[in-house]
């Protein structure tokens, strides 16, 4: 059996695609619609909306701060950066699938920017962590920017390295944060969903640095 150390290290390192999971074909079935405000996360989105895929931790907590961020309409929560096709939270959490908690996030342009979101994405989380948030530990709890047009890479990586500087003026580590183009992002299971607000005493594990990214709320 193995021992606790050896659990740990395995679901803190991201398996080679070879050894990840299968899967499945099917989609895991949802209704697709937000629980709070009732809006569809599964859209086409319209010139004024953009989308930008955010890992925090769990993604409980990361969703409702999220969902509550003014401009932003509409959240979901599922997973992506890995390799599983249709992955279930048990196979994720297992470690063996790649994947992170991560939170959709679509947003109205002419009211809030991508600066603004990442704003709220770098002060409510510590993302010097590497595979853990907190006493969450595991790859899934990897802090990631899954862009989804190539002009939002270039608006992650400037937000990431004005964060940086402030971070390492109050005595924090490096960034450990994943920005990369998003290849597939998988809902999560309906119950996963605005978790929050159907269960308002449920585990919410988000906390951020205590530093101020340097980055506006304007457009």
């Amino acid at each position: 059996m193995p021992s606790n150390i050896e659990t740990i290290l395995k679901k803190s390192t991201i398996p080679a695609e070879t050894d990840a999971l299968p899967g499945r074909s099917t989609p895991l079935t949802i209704s697709g619609i937000h629980a709070v405000n009732h809006e569809p996360f599964i859209r086409t989105e319209s010139p004024d909306e953009a989308e930008v895929i955010l890992g925090m931790g769990c993604f409980w907590g990361a969703e409702r701060k999220l969902w509550n961020t003014p401009g932003v309409i509409v959240t979901s929560v599922g997973y992506a950066g890995g390799y599983t096709p249709n992955p279930t939270y048990e196979e994720v959490c297992s470690g063996q699938t790649g994947h992170s908690e991560v939170v959709q996030v679509v947003f109205n342009t002419s009211i809030i920017s991508l600066e603004g979101v990442l704003k709220v994405f770098w002060e409510n989380h510590d993302p010097t962590q590497g595979m853990r948030q907190g006493n969450d530990i595991g790859s899934q709890y990897r802090s990631v920017i899954y862009t989804t047009k190539d002009t939002h890479m270039s608006i992650a990586e400037t937000s990431q390295a004005a964060f940086q500087k402030e971070l390492l003026d109050a005595g924090h580590g490096m960034i450990t944060t994943e920005i990369e183009p998003l290849d597939t992002y998988y809902f999560a299971e309906e119950y996963h969903q605005q978790y929050l607000h159907k269960n308002p005493n449920g585990y919410c594990g988000i906390a951020g640095t205590g530093v101020s990214c340097p980055i506006g709320l304007g457009v």
